[in-house]
């Protein structure tokens, strides 16, 4: 066996270790994945494995040559990179529609194309904001969503990469410190200008057993009616997300979304690599010009606890009737803003592009010695910069401010020239 073949033997080696160690560097709530007596389906496993080389591999090879940028350039590489992971985004709608058949049927309001939003979605399971992307391919843009969610995983190998060359807002669920970090976050979007549809899960967490028990006794402490489709609504953070875009002329509307799955629940990832997929995902939206938003916090945390009140009202309706439907004839009325021939080319595309750049990456990692050294130091470079910055999220606010300040200093400067 030749030296290449040798290197190439040992590469493949370290991408079997570095799949098994991104559930090893996950939460605990991913290693149930890993801990299977069931037999697993081999759909599922496809779905998952699919994923997660589409995530590496363009982590490496799409994004990675695009990071320099960030170093120039903040605004541009923002640019750049959130229609890179849009075309990523697309690949789990194409899955569950066209290898699984999930169906999706959308009711409500509609989206207006490119505006600035913040979303509110009950938390059925733990992949409802995967399953909100084939809502959004339809009435909005990928390329605008930001997600906010558990700051742990972002050290997930490949996923968690791409989230923070995305921008993802990244919480540790300790108020005093994530305040901090929204406040940068949300400042960056508003300077910059790049629209997003930040989607927020006020309840925290998904529906379980467990969770339910907790929002009761909540409920119980507060004088509160008990729930039993939703969980009680964290507010905090909410109201001052809101405030905060609202004031930087960054926010243009809030959707309430309220997702149900009439048939088949997959609360866990672990249910969907044994092959237990929905067989059909539901949203209602709802549409509230920032206009009609109340002004003060409190009168704003009051505003989404009656959100709450109505969806229970609205999920009991959908599991109690027959079909069980937000809308009884089971149709969307709300016209999406791509047609369905133009959401079906994307899908049909994206999985075309997506195995076919799975395969081309390991051919080129099994047969030429420059392709597996740039992958080897993409690796080295992400893995380093996750120790030594925290993420490629604060890497990007450190050189916008720094660019902010010099452009500043500038200013200052042809000033003090003008007086003169």
């Amino acid at each position: 066996m030749s030296d290449e073949q040798q290197q190439a033997m040992l590469l493949m080696k370290v991408l079997i270790i570095l799949f098994v160690s991104c559930y090893a560097v996950a939460p605990r709530h991913l290693l149930s994945i890993v801990q299977i007596k069931m037999a697993v389906s081999l759909r599922g496993l496809y779905f998952v494995v699919t994923l997660f080389l589409g995530s590496f591999f363009g982590s490496v090879f799409m994004l990675g040559p695009v990071l320099p940028l960030m170093l120039l350039y903040p605004a541009w590489y923002r640019w750049i990179t959130d229609r890179i992971v849009a075309t990523w985004l697309t690949l789990p709608v194409s899955l569950l529609e066209l290898v699984f058949g999930v169906k999706v049927v959308i009711t409500g309001d509609g989206f207006i194309p490119g505006e600035r939003s913040v979303i509110i979605m009950n938390h059925r399971t733990r992949l409802d904001w995967m399953f909100l992307w084939c809502c959004l391919l339809r009435y909005s843009y990928l390329r605008l969503e930001k997600i906010c969610l558990k700051a742990a995983l972002k050290t997930v190998p490949g996923f968690g990469w791409a989230m923070q060359v995305a921008c993802f807002v990244f919480i540790h669920r300790r108020w005093e410190q994530d305040k901090r970090h929204l406040e940068n976050m949300l400042d960056y979007f508003c300077d910059i200008r790049e629209p997003l549809q930040l989607l927020l899960f006020p309840e925290g967490t998904d529906l379980t057993e467990n969770t339910r028990a907790k929002s009761d006794a909540f409920a119980t402490q507060n004088n509160l009616p008990k729930l039993e489709y939703l969980l009680h609504p964290r507010t905090t953070g909410f109201t001052f997300i809101v405030d905060k875009l609202r004031k930087g002329d960054n926010l243009d509307a809030v959707h309430d979304i309220t997702v149900a799955y009439p048939k088949n629940i997959p609360q866990t990832e672990r249910h969907l690599i044994l092959g237990f997929f929905p067989r059909e995902i539901h949203f209602h939206v709802r549409r509230y010009p920032v206009s009609m938003l109340p002004k003060s916090s409190s009168d704003l945390e009051s505003w989404c606890h009656e959100r709450w009140a109505e969806k229970e009202v609205r999920l009991r309706d959908f599991y109690s009737g027959q079909p069980r439907a937000f809308d009884r004839d089971g149709v969307a009325h709300v016209p999406p803003c791509k047609s369905e021939l133009r959401v079906a080319l994307i899908k049909a595309i994206s999985l075309l592009y997506w195995n076919s750049f799975i395969a081309f990456c390991f051919a080129g990692l099994w047969l030429w010695a420059p392709f597996r050294l740039y992958f080897l130091v993409m690796v080295v470079v992400y893995i380093a910069q996750q120790k030594l910055v925290g993420g490629l999220e604060l890497l990007e606010l450190a050189c916008h401010r720094y660019w902010k300040s010099m452009a500043a200093d500038v200013g200052d400067k042809n000033k003090v020239l003008k007086m003169q």
